[in-house]
């Protein structure tokens, strides 16, 4: 059933990239431009004369490194390694390597900006002693990493919800199970503080996306906390069949196979969608697909 928040949330993902970067321009634009006029008014206040233009390069330089290189970086990395209560111990080494291979990028890329822009203007840019100056910078981008992942994770969670993320059923507390939990028949969606069930017939395919897999029902997405592996073994093999190592599909919604020049093969479906199938899984699809599997 399509509900306003479901229509509210694609509409959204029409414009998601644009928010998106909008977003961050409009953060590090904002942070950029304020430490600005402070570092001029400080030096002022000093007695030192000092060109406006000058924080200006220096707060862009280091914008220009966030918006075209860091937080990119960092928003595939986060969706690669994210963390969650069951893995935070795991990733967090992870994250602090990240967070030092951040700063070094950082600081070398606004350097050279600098460079150059002071350079422009027949003048030499000087950074200071490197190991205090590295120190220095290291502090303030572990801080604006942290934030930087905070707000990201956030940001996730809240679009999860409204997306609508689904789990397994739990096995209850007292008495056996009303449905098998080892090979599940219905799965649990939360929205918005709603709560429905997803009928594991109505799942046309699954798509892996990091630490989760997209149940796709009627056209919609609903995240699963799982792996493309771990959720194939959980599902019936009979309606089921793995495609790629980032696909499942059922094979009721199987139109025709399209096999390509390279070994690989498109699956296409009967709603229209099309989906990649590899040479590892083109043949034992084909097979399933001859012997009425699934039927």
């Amino acid at each position: 059933m399509t509900t306003p928040a479901t229509l509210s949330y694609r509409s959204y993902l029409r414009w998601r990239r644009w928010s998106e970067a909008g977003f961050w321009v409009l953060v590090v634009g904002v942070n950029g431009t304020v430490n600005s006029v402070v570092a001029v008014l400080d030096r002022r206040r000093q007695g030192a004369q000092v060109p406006v233009w000058e924080p200006a390069v220096w707060e862009a330089s280091s914008a220009l490194m966030w918006l075209l290189v860091l937080i990119p970086a960092i928003a595939a990395f986060t969706a690669r390694f994210p963390l969650h209560w069951d893995t935070w111990r795991r990733h967090l080494p992870l994250y602090a390597a990240a967070s030092m291979a951040l700063s070094l990028v950082h600081v070398a890329g606004m350097v050279a900006l600098r460079v150059l822009a002071y350079a422009s203007q027949g003048m030499e840019y000087d950074f200071g002693p490197w190991p205090r100056e590295l120190a220095y910078e290291y502090i303030k981008d572990l801080r604006s990493f942290a934030l930087i992942v905070l707000t990201m994770a956030g940001y996730r969670f809240l679009l999860r919800r409204w997306q609508g993320e689904a789990r397994l059923l739990d096995v209850p507390d007292e008495g056996p199970p009303l449905e098998p939990v080892e090979r599940p028949e219905r799965f649990l969606v939360r929205k918005l503080g709603r709560e429905f069930l997803v009928s594991a017939r109505d799942i046309e395919w699954m798509q892996a996306a990091g630490n989760y897999v997209n149940l796709r029902v009627r056209g919609h997405d609903y995240p699963l906390r799982s792996t493309i592996a771990g959720i194939q073994e959980r599902v019936d093999p009979r309606r089921f069949v793995r495609i790629h190592r980032s696909y499942i599909v059922a094979l009721d919604q199987v139109a025709s196979i399209e096999a390509l020049d390279t070994g690989d093969a498109r699956v296409h479906l009967k709603d229209g969608g099309v989906l990649p199938c590899s040479r590892r899984h083109r043949q034992g699809l084909r097979e399933r697909i001859d012997g009425g599997a699934g039927g």
